[in-house]
């Protein structure tokens, strides 16, 4: 009954076929602020597991009444306030066996178009997706055949891919889903597009037959940072985890071979209008059922849109302006989340490595004494230790290739560099860090012409509180080789949004 229920509440809502399968019998969620990140190779987050899915209500007030446990109701279930109560009352009403049964086939059908729908993408995304350590996705047009996929499948699997790189999980619907399919089937891509919160654009040295989805940033929103404590779990913690990955895995394999045909799926080419009619076609519904559920859908929708209204008109008259800052502070030894993204943690360290010395030991410089202690927390990080964190910024590479230029010698003349807020700067040679920061900065412009300019910009950065670029992790710059700094692409929510099975 619960799933009859939903079905008529979507559909007075518009929801489209993957909507109308309504709750998965098995569901991975994940939680949207972190306590505690272990050293955990992969957020499995919580499996939510419905074994009573498909009783009714009668069926578990009986198996309450076997097991001689008190039954227990909710007062609130019987108040007309509640949309779901009043369609729980209308459908009590039109308790038939036969519409009963019809509805169940209407729901049955649909959630068999998601299951296939889930299984193409799963295997699209398999094949035609490769996701790069520094935060976005290539899309291989040629092997995706993008004008071959049905339209519901290909929505799907862009809304999954971009929601993954955004990290936004709202759904992608209208003018912004209809720019995104236009643009995918068209080849070879030659243009660029920006469409829920990611940038798309052709590869470069692929003529147009590879795509980019890169994070984009949008400079009006304010930075989201959660802070959290990394701890180390035990034997049994690890043994939960283990076992979750191979239930997950398990189901995954189990729906993969539920090989499902596309001819036998019914509402493919259904919209959230023509649900019904397909139905009623098909025979899998009789002409009363239909009128029955087109009644229900009716007084739902126009309550609905009423009430809308009257949302909309408090809201235009009492307006008010949240806004809610985010700290972009991150101090030495803390982990951050940075845009739901990005895993960071930074120190400083007595002195430095020993393979930062062994890089520097072909450039004639002194290491004797206390000469290895290149530590630069006084000057360039600043006597609070505080960094902050943002978004990568044209001037940061420029700003590499100004600090590359500076000669690894020992001639003490003054040098010029440009800051990465454009300010020109006086540094003398003699400045010990200067010679690692050059170092860093000539390897880290190799590693960063690897990367795509459209994806440099969602990278994490390292500033201090004056503004001066510290440290690019991603490419393993730093100013201060006594400076440590992780970075993680790791994202809150996995690719695909995590495991479903509605079958």
């Amino acid at each position: 009954m619960m799933q009859a229920e939903l079905f008529i509440l979507r559909l007075s809502r518009n929801s489209g076929v993957l909507g109308l399968a309504g709750t998965p019998f098995t569901s991975q969620i994940f939680p949207m602020h972190t306590h505690s990140y272990g050293e955990v190779p992969a957020n499995q987050g919580i499996l939510l597991v419905r074994p009573l899915l498909e009783f009714s209500k009668k069926d578990m007030y009986q198996i309450c009444q076997g097991g001689t446990e008190e039954w227990v109701e909710d007062p609130t279930n019987q108040s007309m306030l509640f949309t779901r109560n009043r369609i729980r009352m209308a459908l009590n009403h039109l308790s038939s066996l036969a519409f009963k049964h019809e509805l169940q086939g209407v729901i049955s059908a649909c959630r068999k178009t998601r299951a296939y729908v889930d299984q193409v993408c799963h295997s699209l995304i398999h094949h035609a997706v490769v996701i790069n350590d520094h935060g976005y996705a290539t899309i291989d047009l040629q092997i995706l055949c993008p004008l071959k996929i049905e339209d519901i499948c290909l929505m799907k699997f862009l809304s999954l891919v971009l929601q993954f790189i955004s990290q936004r999980q709202r759904q992608i619907r209208g003018s912004a889903l209809k720019l995104l399919m236009d643009y995918i089937r068209t080849f070879p891509c030659k243009k660029s597009i920006t469409a829920a919160g990611c940038y798309l654009c052709p590869d470069p040295g692929s003529r147009g037959s590879r795509v980019l989805v890169c994070c984009s940033f949008d400079f009006a929103l304010p930075l989201k940072m959660e802070f959290f404590e990394m701890h180390s779990f035990g034997q049994q913690e690890f043994r939960v985890i283990n076992e979750l990955g191979k239930i997950i895995e398990d189901g995954k394999s189990y729906a993969n071979h539920l090989v499902l045909d596309s001819s036998d799926i019914h509402f493919l080419d259904a919209n959230h209008e023509s649900v019904l009619d397909e139905a009623k076609r098909l025979n899998i519904i009789s002409e009363s059922t239909y009128s029955s559920i087109r009644g229900l859908q009716k007084q739902e929708t126009d309550r609905f849109r009423s009430k809308v209204g009257a949302v909309s008109d408090f809201t235009s008259k009492h307006e008010v302006e949240v806004v809610t800052p985010f700290g972009k502070s991150l101090q030495p030894g803390k982990s951050c989340y940075f845009m739901d993204r990005f895993i960071l943690i930074w120190k400083l360290n007595d002195k430095m490595d020993t393979d930062v010395v062994s890089g520097l030991v072909d450039f004639d410089m002194d290491f004797s004494g206390d000469s290895q202690n290149f530590c630069c927390s006084s000057c360039v990080i600043g006597h609070d230790q505080v960094l902050e964190v943002r978004h990568m910024i044209e001037s940061d590479w420029l700003y590499l290739a100004e600090l590359s230029k500076y000669s690894l010698s020992n001639n003490f003349t003054e040098y010029e560099v440009m800051s990465a807020n454009g300010n020109v700067k006086t540094m003398e040679k003699t400045a010990p860090y200067l010679h690692y920061a050059s170092l860093s900065a000539k390897k880290a412009l190799v590693l960063l012409k690897s990367i795509p300019v459209a994806a440099r910009k969602s990278l994490p950065v390292l500033i201090n509180q004056d503004g001066k670029l510290i440290s690019i992790p991603s490419v393993n710059f730093r100013q201060c080789s006594c400076l440590s700094v992780h970075v993680e692409f790791r994202p809150k929510v996995p690719l695909g949004g995590g495991h479903r099975s509605f079958i």
